[in-house]
């Protein structure tokens, strides 16, 4: 599967963005999907993850409440919907889609494709 993902760009503190991911190849709602990111200076990390279905979600602790996931099966696509954005949460975006099994995976070795990347910015 190859993973693009957009959406991602420059916002105040308290502002909303809205990535997408959008796959192509391989039947999308057969993969698990999450999102990670790397903040300047640091490891990639765990932000979001939902299950081939979309029935079961996961957040981050520094997330939970501000972002949603979501997918579209029908339009290959994954969103991650950021409300509330901190200057902290300024990183590179990444979202990553996984074959095997069903449920929700939290660590980066977990996945098997990924996509370029998209940059959010959030200014103080």
């Amino acid at each position: 599967v190859q993973l693009q993902a957009s959406g991602g760009g420059l916002v105040q503190a308290g502002g909303s963005l809205r990535l997408s991911c959008a796959a192509s190849g391989r039947t999308f709602s057969t993969y698990n999907m999450g999102w990670f990111r790397r903040a300047p200076g640091k490891e990639r990390e765990f932000v979001a993850a939902i299950s081939k279905s979309g029935d079961s979600k996961y957040f981050a602790d520094s997330v939970k409440g501000r972002f949603t996931i979501s997918r579209d099966n029908a339009r290959n696509t994954v969103y991650l919907q950021m409300n509330s954005l901190k200057p902290e949460d300024t990183a590179v975006y990444y979202c990553a889609a996984r074959y095997s099994g069903s449920g929700i995976y939290i660590q980066l070795y977990e996945y098997n494709y990924w996509g370029q990347g998209t940059l959010v910015t959030v200014s103080s």
